[in-house]
């Protein structure tokens, strides 16, 4: 089993919940950044900085998770294109992505997108705090179990 973070936009709580997961489960972790990242010091942590550009990281997680594997990503584009690949994928606030709810995730990220830049409405998510890192503690709980049968 492998994880993979999309580690440029995760919170550290989740990347730190995902690490402690990893060592009571031993599976490994990679983070893919496109920036010089501090690396955990366990050896089931891998981080792997691709060269800049623009969506150069998702590109790589794309074409290296393969089905069965998990990526945490807020990254919704990202999130879709690694449902069609049978990929897993779960956000640092515990909602997975998948078939049934992909279209209606890339409807509304595009629509608040658009809000935003027509200056219609300002801002992002909320503060990570202790209910989001529990609700992904939860999921990313419930969803390793769901992989680990199958």
């Amino acid at each position: 089993m492998r994880v993979w973070i999309d580690a440029d936009a995760c919170p550290r709580a989740a990347k730190d919940q995902v690490i402690k997961f990893a060592l009571k489960r031993k599976f490994e972790v990679v983070l893919v950044a496109g920036q010089s990242q501090v690396k955990p010091a366990f050896a089931c942590v891998r981080l792997i900085v691709v060269p800049s550009g623009p969506d150069a990281a998702d590109d790589y997680l794309v074409e290296n998770a393969t089905p069965g594997e998990l990526v945490i990503c807020s990254d919704v584009p990202l999130a879709d294109r690694l449902v069609k690949k049978g990929v897993a994928a779960l956000d640092p606030r515990g909602r997975e992505f998948d078939e049934r709810n992909m279209g209606e995730r890339l409807a509304v990220r595009n629509l608040l997108t658009d809000l935003r830049d027509q200056g219609q409405m300002g801002g992002g998510q909320a503060a990570y705090g202790e209910k989001e890192r529990q609700d992904f503690a939860n999921a990313l709980d419930r969803l390793l179990t769901r992989l680990s049968r199958a």
